[in-house]
């Protein structure tokens, strides 16, 4: 037959055609036929698999678990807590108990306030012996640290903000661009499709209740409020270091959350020696051009360096400042800048880079750091008074400011 016949027959009649050229019997045809549609079914499941996103993947790690520890960092803030007690929503909607952990203490006014307006139950531990559970996750930092044992525990889960090599054995999401850890942690539920619980449908999410509504996650109002805190509070009421990811976040966990807590949290009463000690740092302030340094000599709470370095910000004409005040043989330091050519998290490394047992970092603008008083004339000319040490870091501190170091 000739082709241009071939093709006009085709053309009129393609099925005919088709059983012409394709003698075929109809069983064979129809193995065929089935064949294919398994086929494709496959590589639906397949393609949907590789594509299945972070949110997909975690869900079904914590489904697999029949508890889990989740830790915190040090003397954890409002974006640790409240991204812990999200990701214990989540596992417990999968039907995993978890158990909430922090080395350090909750001294902050604002931490302590967080805690106990959302009655967060956080055990509180000083060694790796302290964790019962066998599985491990991270949030809001990426290496375990602050307890003995710390550098021995593998984790199966991290899910943090900061930059670090860290990483869990089973699923890593680190996303240092973001401006709150506990924006990586709504972005799951609202991935998920999570429903987003009232007050009379409240539970409570970290003493092992379960959460689940048409197979979906739901968001309790008490963790959406930490959640939504969290982002608030790390990102200054979402005026600081905000991504789009930051206001998305927000404006999904703002239906659901609760707005008297919200405020029961962001105003706790300040104890006497807070005030006095961010009076102190402004009188003791020290000034070179645009930066300000100030020793506030001892405290009883630590938590008030930071809170110092926050108010000598404001003052006008500064532009960046560092607070650093000793407790219990330990010299504290927190900085805060608003000037984009310094780093204060690089600031603080470099300048206690080379001191023993010394340790610093942080954010571009803020940053912190910790030397023990007996390793503080490291700094400077040896066997050097504590005076004469605390005036050499203070020297130092300026020089880095400066872009000297």
């Amino acid at each position: 037959m000739p082709v241009d016949a071939v093709a006009t027959g085709a053309l009129s009649d393609p099925v005919g055609t088709v059983e012409a050229m394709l003698p075929l019997p109809p069983e064979l045809v129809a193995g065929v036929v089935i064949g294919l549609v398994v086929l494709l079914v496959l590589a639906y499941v397949l393609i949907r698999r590789f594509r299945r996103g972070k949110e997909d993947i975690l869900l079904s790690k914590l489904a697999s678990y029949d508890e889990l520890a989740i830790l915190m960092h040090p003397n954890p803030d409002p974006d640790a807590m409240g991204s812990a007690i999200g990701l214990a929503n989540l596992a417990e909607s999968q039907g995993t108990e978890t158990r909430i952990y922090y080395p350090g203490q909750i001294r902050h006014q604002e931490n302590r306030a967080f805690r106990t307006v959302l009655d967060l139950e956080l055990e509180r531990i000083e060694g790796v012996a302290d964790i019962r559970q066998r599985n491990i996750a991270l949030v809001d930092h990426n290496e375990p640290r602050g307890f003995v044992g710390a550098e021995g525990i593998d984790p199966d889960i991290v899910i943090d903000h900061h930059p670090g090599d860290g990483t869990g054995s089973v699923f890593t999401d680190v996303r240092p661009s973001y401006g709150a850890c506990a924006s990586i942690i709504t972005e799951y539920f609202e991935k998920l499709g999570a429903d987003r619980l009232g007050t009379t449908d409240n539970v409570n999410l970290t003493d092992g209740g379960t959460v689940e509504h048409d197979g979906r996650p739901c968001l309790s109002e008490s963790t959406a409020t930490g959640l939504l805190y969290g982002i608030q509070s790390d990102t200054k009421r979402l005026t600081n270091g905000c991504t789009d990811a930051e206001f998305a976040a927000s404006a999904f966990l703002f239906p659901g959350a609760n707005e008297d807590l919200l405020d029961r949290i962001a105003n706790p009463q300040v104890s006497s020696e807070m005030l006095e000690t961010k009076a102190t740092a402004i009188r003791n302030r020290v000034l070179n051009g645009p930066f300000a340094i100030s020793d506030v000599g001892d405290v009883d709470d630590v938590d008030a360096i930071p809170q110092a370095a926050e108010e000598l910000i404001r003052l006008e004409g500064t532009s960046a400042v560092v607070v650093y005040g000793s407790k219990d043989g330990v010299v504290h330091l927190s900085g805060r800048s608003r000037d984009d050519r310094l780093h204060m998290g690089r600031i603080m490394e470099d300048v206690l880079d080379d001191v023993a047992m010394a340790s610093g970092g942080g954010h571009a603008r803020m940053g912190g750091g910790q030397v023990p008083l007996e390793y503080l004339a490291g700094i400077g000319p040896s066997a050097v008074s504590e005076d004469r040490a605390r005036a050499d870091l203070r020297g130092k501190l300026f020089n880095a400011m400066r872009g000297n170091t």
